[in-house]
């Protein structure tokens, strides 16, 4: 039996015991500088994640078992009350099924950030978190100065909902495992993440992992040519350089 019965014997156990842990961590992608990763995580089922990031990051999101569900939050980073808003993601540019190219909207008409790549098509914006999302979220939350009423209206990656003629919701599952989602990042961000179930697919989750890094000059790249995108852009790009302006001044 292991002696923990004083401090001395039972920091040695404590010490021991992480020298043979193996923690894994997420696989990084190719052909990106490692010196430009600025975050990279694996949640495990039931975890969370939050992070402040940069303008110009571009985030990989994966599901490299199958069976992940991430519920996501952005709140932009100097100004939290702006945040996404799904009704509006999905409202302006006339979808409810995000993939490459769809903007993540604030209630303000600007682009938090935009889906740059989605092997995955399975995502949901109509559902909401599961309960247990909701508490991992509200504890991510705490970490980043937000109370449980900033937690709103989530966007779920990797377990799909589609709407039947009737109106009914039908829950698709996850697409398998090893697909992607990549987000662009527009404006300083915090965000918020929650590995669990989906509240209309109670199959439970696996790993999740994020990686992200620093890739400003993506945002000189359009993703999608409709005029509402391109508004939004612009109502971004504005908003950005008007702060920068009154920053220097």
């Amino acid at each position: 039996m292991t002696n923990t019965a004083d401090t001395s014997s039972a920091r040695a156990h404590a010490r021991s015991q992480a020298a043979a842990a193996t923690i894994s961590g997420p696989e990084l992608p190719e052909g990106i500088d490692p010196a430009k990763i600025t975050f990279a995580q694996r949640i495990p089922s039931g975890g969370y994640a939050n992070a402040v990031l940069a303008r110009g990051t571009r985030m990989r999101i994966s599901d490299p078992l199958g069976a992940a569900c991430a519920h996501l939050l952005l709140f932009r980073a100097e100004s939290p009350w702006e945040r996404l808003n799904v009704a509006d993601t999905v409202k302006v540019p006339w979808q409810a099924y995000p993939a490459a190219g769809h903007p993540l909207l604030s209630d303000q008409g600007r682009v938090l950030a935009t889906v740059v790549a989605d092997s995955s098509g399975r995502h949901d914006t109509l559902c909401g978190t599961s309960a247990s999302a909701r508490d991992r979220l509200c504890m991510a939350g705490v970490k980043q100065g937000l109370e449980p009423r900033d937690i709103a209206q989530t966007l779920s990656f990797f377990r799909g909902v589609r709407v039947e003629s009737d109106g009914g919701l039908t829950p698709t599952g996850s697409a398998g495992p090893g697909t992607v989602v990549e987000l662009l990042i527009h404006l300083p961000v915090t965000l918020l993440i929650a590995n669990a179930e989906h509240p209309l697919d109670a199959t439970p989750t696996t790993d999740l992992d994020l990686v992200a890094w620093a890739a400003p000059r993506d945002l000189g790249q359009r993703f999608n040519t409709d005029p509402e995108y391109l508004r939004a852009v612009e109502n971004t790009e504005a908003d950005w350089q008007a702060r920068t302006l009154e920053a220097i001044a």
